[in-house]
């Protein structure tokens, strides 16, 4: 079941042409559309009731576009790349960004190794003299990769790919990557170097790095100069990375040997001074254009709609802190949203700081979900706008809430426990406590402000502290009898005898404000707080 949803099937709008297999893996819950994405006016006027957008690379989701959109929940892109998506213009909309994070690595990789051959071998230019009727064998003679240094320029997952195809081929690796230790390299028979002495080494050199502010034309002028004239450069990663003119002028010079480039600052490209040269092999941005590849891309985003839509936390999500959940965690999720939203309705107000505490077993594995569970659920019920794991933390950021993740190993009381607790303006704090029981897993209230209690969070909630004394529970059940409201689950916890107590109720109905003044005068209660998450 797909929740906040309008009445019938959640929209999903498919702006650019996919494989058969992204339906097919949608499923019958959703109603399909299509559009244009290229076509300005046409996604504008589309996107206004979707709820996923489904696009590849040709799509511009922006801010305008997103301004449009009034119920979108997820934009979906069917391959790695985001640069026509604003990330952060999403985030601040509270719409989930997806990609398909290793749909196409491999048809990406094999690409690479095909344009370093076909430049190393002079394919392109010998193909085409051939069929121009000319035979031409000593012109086109190559050099092999066999015992030759290549260079590779971001050792993520499609450089590793390329690195391990390559070794197969007898080369010595190198690599250039200041994010990845020199350990982690070394067990892939790998050299970590900077990039000066990758570009003063590399016989062949392979480009494998997003396209960010910091990587735009880091191969220029200057770096090409500190090349070797038998250097052969491959780019299938992102346009601009590598400086197009000051390649052109390298490649013109002899100051390099070759090129291939799958990938131009401005695309699509059909006329570049690139083209003319014999030295250049280039493909118009083909490294995902497999039927393999496509069709792992749409089943991926596929997945990751469905998730998104029914509420979940998506792994491939790259807007939302957070990775690939654990089974073992995967059902503290909603238990931890649902303590978020007893701790905002107990607190009464948005707290200073939060430390969402997690304990036991589960801490081997990354709980940091957790985290995003709780603030989604702390901030459920006190904005306007819609709560999802995309903007819980800007929400916070925005508050000025401070969050913190604590794990601990131990849980000496529970197999695991999960504890929200904050500090409010006025220095005290609220806490709240929960865990799972038995082979289903039900979801158990343990802790509220520092007493212990066992209650199942139901929708609704109630929570007295008073003077401990004689009656006062019969109280509290007479007047709510008097009100007409059922009593699911109470619990009695206290400090010390004649201290101060607590009671917590789970009731079947919200309770009404006049009985709830009625109970905070007759036990004269010091706090009273009633809870309703239905």
């Amino acid at each position: 079941m797909f929740v906040n949803q309008p009445a019938g099937k959640p929209i999903v709008l498919i702006a650019e042409e996919l494989s058969p297999a992204t339906v097919a893996a949608l499923g019958p819950d959703f109603e399909i559309r299509t559009c244009n994405g290229a076509d300005r006016a046409e996604l504008l006027a589309a996107i206004v009731d979707a709820d996923a957008l489904l696009v590849r690379s040709a799509t511009k989701v922006d801010a305008e576009a997103l301004a449009a959109a009034g119920r979108l929940k997820v934009v979906a892109r069917a391959g790695v790349g985001l640069d026509n998506v604003d990330v952060r213009a999403a985030t601040q909309s509270g719409v989930m960004v997806v990609n398909a994070p290793t749909s196409n690595i491999v048809s990406a990789a094999e690409l690479a190794v095909a344009l370093m051959l076909a430049a190393a071998r002079h394919i392109s230019p010998a193909h085409n003299a051939l069929k121009s009727g000319e035979w031409k064998r000593s012109r086109y003679t190559g050099i092999e990769l066999y015992e030759k240094t290549v260079g590779i320029v971001g050792l993520g997952r499609i450089g590793v790919l390329v690195a391990q195809r390559l070794s197969a081929f007898g080369m010595k690796v190198i690599a250039y990557d200041p994010y990845v230790q020199a350990g982690r390299a070394a067990q892939m028979g790998v050299r970590l170097v900077d990039l000066d002495t990758l570009l003063a080494e590399s016989d062949f050199m392979s480009v494998h790095l997003p396209k960010t502010p910091e990587t735009v034309g880091l191969i220029g002028d200057e770096q090409l100069h500190r090349a070797k004239p038998s250097l052969v450069l491959v780019n299938a990663a992102r346009g601009g990375i590598v400086d197009e003119v000051a390649l052109y002028s390298a490649l013109k010079e002899g100051r390099i040997a070759a090129a291939g480039l799958d990938v131009f600052a401005k695309e699509p490209c059909t006329d570049s001074p690139l083209f003319e040269l014999e030295n250049v092999v280039a493909t118009p941005h083909l490294g995902a254009s497999t039927d393999e590849a496509q069709e792992k891309a749409g089943i991926a985003v596929a997945r990751s709609v469905r998730l998104a839509l029914s509420g979940e936390l998506v792994p491939d999500a790259v807007n939302v802190q957070g990775g690939v959940i654990a089974e073992d965690v995967r059902p503290g999720i909603p238990l931890t949203e649902r303590l978020g939203r007893i701790f905002t309705g107990i607190a009464g107000e948005v707290a200073q700081s939060i430390d969402v505490e997690v304990r036991g077993e589960i801490t081997d594995f990354d709980v940091k979900v957790l985290e995003l569970a709780a603030l989604k659920g702390v901030f459920a019920d006190i904005v306007e706008e819609q709560v999802s794991y995309v903007n819980a933390p800007l929400l916070a950021a925005e508050r000025g809430c401070a969050v913190r993740l604590v794990t601990d190993a131990e849980s000496p009381d529970h197999r695991n426990l999960i504890t929200i607790r904050g500090t409010l303006a006025d220095s005290s704090q609220v806490s709240v406590s929960g865990t799972l029981i038995g082979i289903q897993q039900k979801e158990r209230l343990v802790e509220v402000n520092g007493f212990d209690v066992d209650i199942e969070p139901t929708d609704h909630l109630a929570f007295f502290v008073y003077e401990d004394r004689p009656g006062m529970v019969g109280t509290v059940g007479g007047i709510l009898g008097d009100a007409g409201v059922n009593i699911a689950g109470m619990q009695v916890s206290r400090d010390s005898k004649g201290g101060s107590a607590l009671v917590a109720l789970s009731v079947d109905s919200a309770i009404p404000a006049e009985a709830l003044a009625d109970i905070q005068t007759a036990i004269e209660a010091g706090f009273v707080r009633a809870v309703n998450l239905g």
